[in-house]
């Protein structure tokens, strides 16, 4: 396992997460956007529905996972970035979608990543991407936080406030390393 200078900035759909990096980018850190808005806006653009794109859940789940790793791969370890989202999510991701999460744990373990923030839910909120409902972005901010701490990392709950209070409490933590 190799350490880095990696912030991940992780939390269940409607969490704020994307308004969040978007504050922290204006300070000059540089972001790494989820990979799978990206991947599903891009499918959306050439042309596929929501739930074509989704139908699959266990090819989906492990493109995403597959992407995340080779992301991750090419960053300077010693560069300050924050990710949204990490490889760990998947654990968190595979087992909500009622997938075997063996595959997602074995590849977790391969950066150690300064610190994890974990962004407490906001009023839940649709949009073009999320087939998520209210239950199951619960579920996913359990399993998220589960992930994380099997892995050994302190979760840093970010509670639901104001983003220039919250992007207040990130810079602090980051600041202080």
């Amino acid at each position: 396992m190799s350490e880095t200078n990696w912030y991940v900035l992780t939390g269940a759909p409607s969490s704020g997460k994307t308004t969040l990096l978007k504050e922290l980018e204006k300070f000059g850190y540089r972001v790494i956007h989820e990979v799978a808005r990206g991947y599903i806006e891009m499918q959306m653009a050439q042309g596929r529905t929501l739930d074509e794109i989704r139908a699959d859940k266990r090819s989906f789940e492990s493109w995403i996972l597959d992407a995340k790793i080779d992301i991750e791969a090419a960053l300077p370890k010693d560069e300050t970035i924050i990710l949204d989202r990490a490889i760990p999510d998947s654990i968190a991701y595979f087992e909500v979608a009622g997938l075997d999460v063996k595959r997602a744990i074995e590849k977790s373990p391969r950066h150690r990543y300064k610190k994890v923030f974990l962004l407490d839910q906001l009023p839940y909120q649709v949009d073009h991407v999320r087939i998520e409902d209210r239950e199951t972005a619960t579920r996913l901010d359990r399993s998220l936080e589960q992930g994380y701490k099997m892995l050994g990392y302190d979760v840093i709950r970010i509670p639901a406030m104001s983003v220039k209070e919250r992007t207040k409490i990130i810079l602090q933590e980051i600041e202080e390393n």
